[in-house]
């Protein structure tokens, strides 16, 4: 997923910049000299929010990318036929869930996967929290992720989510997570210039209504009591997130608490189903591995071979 990195001294006319929006075959990007209308040169088009690029700017605030530097990591999702990049060169990767409408643990798991993967941390986000009522069962949702030592943040969208801003002070992070979790009104609330679009929650559905349509990075602004800046990219609401890139192995890795039980297998070869002598099983059995983890782990790991099966090029 890299493109070649410049070698030798860029030319006077190349000026760097960061993406900040993708629509396509042409992105936002921020420049010292302000925001410029880019498109690649070529056919290729694959750059993310986040990517740290060199573009000749042109005429009517455009310009023209044309190098794009060595990523530090790289968030994408993929299923059998097709990827979508994501971001780039992240701290940490922020989950937003709510105490309403439902969320789904097993995209929980999907998400810290993808982050455990490319070395991005994981920050679990509970929004509106004041809604006490439903308050303690997303709490026994979440329960088996802090256990694992994933921090969970409690915040109120709607009450300025002072605590988040204060923990994401100087980091380069993005929000992920199902439509109607609150993503864009929290982005309202951290960085009120964003104005990002709201809509109401669908009660019928149980479930939000797209707002969304792509990412896009903003600045966080640096309070008068402190000395680092940072940025935030804010996503579109998702309900899969495909992980067919990721190895068998690399997704056992990717779950951390198995971890100290790989290769421990009586059998090499593994597949930790029903072979004797399985130390996750065994793990599992013994309570070392909570069995709704296990689960998520069964169900990502089946996509994943279902994926390889209908696309042998993975």
């Amino acid at each position: 997923m890299r493109k070649r990195t410049h070698a030798g001294p860029l030319p006077a006319t190349h000026t760097a910049g960061v993406v900040v929006a993708a629509f396509g075959r042409h992105y936002e990007v921020d420049t010292a000299g302000g925001r410029l209308r880019c498109y690649p040169r070529g056919k290729r088009s694959s750059y993310a929010c986040g990517d740290e690029i060199e573009v000749v700017p042109g005429g009517d605030g455009q310009g023209v990318i044309e190098t794009l530097h060595a990523r530090r990591n790289l968030l994408w999702r993929s299923d059998a036929f097709r990827e979508k990049l994501i971001a780039s060169n992240l701290s940490h990767l922020v989950i937003v869930v709510a105490t309403e409408p439902g969320f789904s643990d097993l995209l929980v798991s999907r998400c810290i996967a993808a982050a455990e993967s490319q070395d991005i941390t994981p920050l679990i986000v509970l929004n509106k929290a004041d809604l006490a009522d439903r308050l303690a069962s997303a709490r026994t949702q979440l329960a088996p992720f802090r256990t694992l030592g994933y921090e969970v943040l409690e915040v109120s969208a709607l009450h300025g989510a002072e605590t988040l801003r204060k923990r994401l002070a100087g980091l380069q992070a993005i929000f992920v997570g199902q439509s109607g979790m609150g993503k864009s009104t929290l982005t309202n609330a951290l960085i009120p210039e964003a104005r990002a679009e709201t809509r109401e929650i669908s009660e019928v559905l149980d479930t939000g209504k797209h707002t969304t349509t792509f990412a896009r990075l903003y600045r966080l602004p640096v309070a008068a009591d402190e000395t680092r800046g940072g940025w935030l990219i804010d996503s579109p609401g998702l309900q899969v997130f495909g992980l067919a890139h990721l190895s068998a192995d690399d997704l056992a890795e990717a779950f951390i608490e198995f971890r100290p039980h790989l290769g421990r297998c009586r059998f090499r070869d593994c597949r930790h189903e029903n072979e004797p002598g399985c130390a996750l099983l065994a793990a599992v059995t013994a309570g070392a591995i909570h069995l709704r983890r296990w689960e998520h782990y069964r169900a990502i790991r089946s996509e994943i071979a279902e994926a390889r099966r209908l696309n042998p090029g993975w």
